[in-house]
């Protein structure tokens, strides 16, 4: 079918062999060497096009890049910012299965400044408010400031202050879908990975410590 990107739906596969056949978006993951018994052929099966191929790719790398501190590799979360607050833009990618779901998210009004719900820029400056791009490790649940959250480790130089910026996964009223409603836009965060909270619940409970959440933008 054009314009679905091809897996193959191995037992214990990972975010590499997912998109290592995408150079050219619709390209099959390379063949393994035939085993000395045969072996039925698994079904394949189609990941999901809402996140861009090329964004996929960043992550796969950044997925390499990290992997011995990656605990958990059967869920992967990659957030599109090139696409406005007012969209599905938070996915979760099942690894062995190329199943996605998506969420709503805010940026933080740094990233930001006039509002007008696309995010503009990245920072990883203490007091930017700004969003910071790159990979993430999950950490632990904590209570804070908007009740259960998880907090986050930045794993490059471009979100390496995360900890210490308190760059975190919470639920804010301005995430909730109603704000989209009546704004055509989500409200903004102070750099933090904000949900609505019914998707929070989704999150923190697919997504507990040691998985990858990568964040870009594409332009």
């Amino acid at each position: 079918m054009a314009g679905l990107m091809v897996a193959t739906a191995a037992n214990g596969q990972s975010l590499a062999q997912i998109v290592a056949g995408l150079k050219d978006g619709n390209a099959p993951v390379a063949p393994r060497k035939a085993a000395a018994a045969a072996v039925p052929a698994r079904p394949r099966v189609l990941v999901d096009p809402a996140i861009d191929p090329r964004l996929l790719a960043r992550a796969r790398a950044a997925f390499d890049a990290n992997r011995k501190r990656i605990r958990n590799t059967e869920l992967v979360a990659i957030t599109d910012f090139s696409m406005p607050s007012r969209e599905h833009r938070f996915f979760i990618l099942e690894t062995n299965t190329g199943k996605v779901t998506s969420h709503y998210v805010a940026h933080g009004r740094g990233s930001d400044p006039d509002h007008s719900g696309y995010l503009e820029r990245f920072s990883n400056a203490y007091g930017s408010n700004a969003t910071s791009a790159g990979a993430y490790l999950t950490g632990d649940y904590y209570y804070g400031k908007y009740g259960r959250s998880m907090k986050l480790k930045g794993l490059e130089d471009r979100n390496n202050n995360a900890e210490g910026r308190a760059i975190v996964v919470h639920s804010a009223w301005y995430a909730e879908p109603e704000v989209i409603r009546d704004h055509g836009k989500l409200g903004r965060s102070e750099g933090c990975f904000a949900f609505s909270y019914a998707s929070l619940q989704d999150v923190l409970r697919r997504l507990g410590p040691g998985h990858l959440i990568y964040a870009d933008k594409l332009a």
